[in-house]
C-alpha cells in the first residue's frame, strides 16, 4: 500500500503544468466487462496520482494481419460501448478510425480521435477527423521519420484540429521495428505533444505465423528513455490478462503493472 503522503507529492508535482498525456486501455473492445474492468482501474490511478488518463479502445481493428483474426464489435455497437464507459467513469475516450465516414460519428462520442500510422498521409482521412472539432492523434508511420510528420500536421492543422503526434518505432527489416528516440525530439518542433507509443513499439509484426508479436517487458524502458528525449505523453494498451487478450496480445502491459510504470515516470 502506498503512503497518503506519497498521493499528495504525486499531485503537486502534477500541478506544476507538467503533466504528461497518459492513454491506456485495451488493444480492441472485447467485452463490456473488460472495458469495465480497465476504466475502473484508470479512475483508480486517477486518484491516486492526480492523473487524466485517456480511456482507449478501438471499435475496429481494420489492419490486422490475417483475415481470419478478431477485429471488433463495429463502430455502432463499439462506440455505444465507449459512450457508456465515458458516462459511468467520466473518462475521457480515445478511439482511432480508418475510413473518413466514421469521423462524424466517432467525434460524437470521443474526444481525441487517433489516425493509424499505415493510414497518416491519407488526406481525406484527415480532413475528416479535424472537421469533428475533437483533438486528432496522428501516429507516426513505420516508414517516415519525425521530420515528415510536419505534412500530416499541416493537413489537420489547416482543416481546424489541434494536433497531438505519437512515435510508435521504425520498420527495421523484415518483422521488425527499431525506435530512433531522436524522432521525439524532432516532432517536438512540429507540435508541442508528442507521445510515445510504448507497447506498439516493442511489436514484430507479421513474425508470429499470421500475427504480430512482441515482448512486453521491454515496455517500461521505452517510456522511460521516451521521458528522456522529451516526451510529453505516454500510450500504453492494458489488459488484465494480456496473453488472454483478442489483438496484441503479446505486446500489451499487465494492468496491475500499470500504475507503478506511470509512478516512475511521474
Amino acid at each position: 500500500m502506498r503512503h497518503p503522503q506519497h498521493h499528495n507529492n504525486m499531485k503537486e508535482i502534477l500541478s506544476t503544468g507538467t503533466r504528461p498525456v497518459i492513454i491506456a486501455g485495451p488493444c480492441v473492445i472485447e467485452s463490456a466487462e473488460l472495458l469495465d474492468t480497465v476504466a475502473r482501474r484508470l479512475v483508480e490511478i486517477n486518484a491516486h496520482l492526480g492523473t487524466d488518463i485517456i480511456f482507449k479502445a478501438s471499435f475496429d481493428k481494420a489492419n490486422r494481419t490475417s483475415l481470419h483474426s478478431f477485429r471488433g464489435p463495429g463502430l455502432e455497437h463499439g462506440l455505444q460501448m465507449l459512450a457508456d464507459v465515458k458516462q459511468k467513469h467520466g473518462l475521457r475516450i480515445l478511439t482511432d478510425i480508418h475510413e473518413s465516414w466514421q469521423a462524424e460519428a466517432a467525434g460524437e462520442v470521443c474526444d481525441v480521435l487517433q489516425i493509424p500510422a499505415f493510414l497518416c498521409r491519407q488526406t481525406d482521412l484527415l480532413v475528416a477527423a479535424a472537421k469533428t472539432g475533437r483533438t486528432v492523434n496522428i501516429k507516426k508511420a513505420q516508414f517516415l521519420s519525425g521530420r515528415d510528420m510536419v505534412y500530416p500536421v499541416q493537413k489537420a492543422r489547416e482543416s481546424g484540429a489541434e494536433v497531438w503526434l505519437t512515435e510508435r518505432g521504425n520498420s527495421f527489416g523484415y518483422n521488425n521495428l527499431v525506435v530512433d528516440f531522436r524522432n521525439i525530439a524532432d516532432m517536438r518542433e512540429i507540435v508541442p505533444t508528442v507521445i510515445m507509443d510504448c507497447t506498439h513499439s516493442v511489436q514484430r509484426p507479421s513474425a508470429g505465423d499470421g500475427k504480430t508479436i512482441g515482448d512486453r517487458k521491454f515496455v517500461p524502458a521505452m517510456a522511460l528513455a521516451a521521458k528522456a528525449f522529451g516526451a510529453t505523453g505516454y500510450f500504453f494498451e492494458v489488459h488484465p490478462d494480456p496473453d488472454r487478450g483478442l489483438s496484441d496480445a503479446a505486446n500489451m502491459l499487465e494492468l496491475d503493472k500499470l500504475e507503478d510504470l506511470i509512478t516512475q515516470l511521474l
